[in-house]
């Protein structure tokens, strides 16, 4: 497959699953359990998800495909883990703008720990891009940015890290399917939650947006987006996440009715405009780069 086909593949899987993934505020949002008893049955449901699929898809050969993930799956799933709960620590220690902000700065620390560790180039217009886009997303919040809370700001660094460690692991591992590691990184999540959480009930509505959540957006996302760094570099897959992070306030306006600022809307739009010219811009570059050979 040429170079530029499996690129701009890559970058379609990457930006579908950010676009599936964008409900999950709303959908936790309109959960009325506590985070911890959240914590269980999302990381419980989305293993469900995630296992079920490939049981049914490969059938006795799905343990073969988690095996198959070895120790860069543990690796895997063991960032993925620590990302999900130090976020939803530092919601609990800190505004949500200056958790938002932080994870914006996933794209800049993959694109370092690519470079250290995989020795993979990152080209000018990502830095550019990244740079652009982590301004966009810092002025959509900088009317509510506080700096009382280190630790929660500790804990979105934290989240930030394991993330963009978990996207680098992965693109290390590219020619190896890391899906399944999804899957264990949910199970890890729901023991976690149910240490802490001690009673998980929770009632009917909340069990249909958990089973929502659980069972469909996060399978679904996560795997797209888990698929991503086998096609793009890891920097570019966290670039393409800061969607997420202005698209996710819509749905609650549009279904809860918090309305956008106007920083939102400006700050949005930067960061839509700079992921959109990048991804033109990298495929005619590759598109040229053939015919110059």
């Amino acid at each position: 497959m040429p170079l530029m086909s499996r690129h701009i593949q890559g970058t379609l899987l990457t930006a579908l699953g950010v676009l599936i993934l964008t409900p999950d505020g709303l959908l936790v949002r309109l959960i009325s359990a506590d985070t911890w008893t959240v914590l269980f049955w999302r990381g419980l449901l989305m293993a469900i998800g995630i296992f079920g699929f490939y049981a049914l898809r490969y059938g006795k050969g799905a343990i073969g495909r988690v095996k198959a993930t070895g120790y860069r799956g543990l690796q895997a799933a063991g960032f993925f883990t620590i990302s999900t709960i130090f976020f939803i620590q530092s919601l609990h220690n800190t505004s949500v703008a200056n958790t938002l902000v932080i994870l914006a700065m996933t794209p800049l620390i993959a694109a370092l720990i690519s470079r250290l560790f995989l020795n993979e180039r990152v080209t000018p217009s990502t830095w550019i891009a990244i740079l652009v886009g982590c301004g966009g997303i810092a002025y959509i919040f900088k009317g509510s940015m506080t700096s009382d809370h280190l630790l929660g700001d500790f804990f979105a660094l934290c989240a930030a890290f394991s993330m963009a460690s978990q996207i680098t692991t992965i693109r290390f591992a590219q020619n190896v399917d890391m899906v399944p590691t999804l899957g264990l990184s949910g199970l890890l999540v729901a023991i976690v939650g149910f240490v802490m959480a001690g009673n998980v009930s929770v009632s009917t509505p909340d069990m249909m947006y958990l089973m929502l959540l659980g069972l469909v957006v996060l399978p679904l996302a996560f795997a797209l987006i888990a698929v991503g760094p086998r096609y793009i570099p890891a920097a570019e897959v966290s670039l393409m996440m800061l969607l997420e992070t202005f698209l996710g306030p819509l749905w609650v306006w549009l279904v809860i009715g918090e309305e956008p600022s106007a920083e939102t809307m400006i700050g949005g739009s930067l960061v839509l405009a700079t992921l959109a010219i990048h991804t033109i811009y990298n495929a005619r570059s590759k598109r040229s780069a053939p015919s110059a050979a």
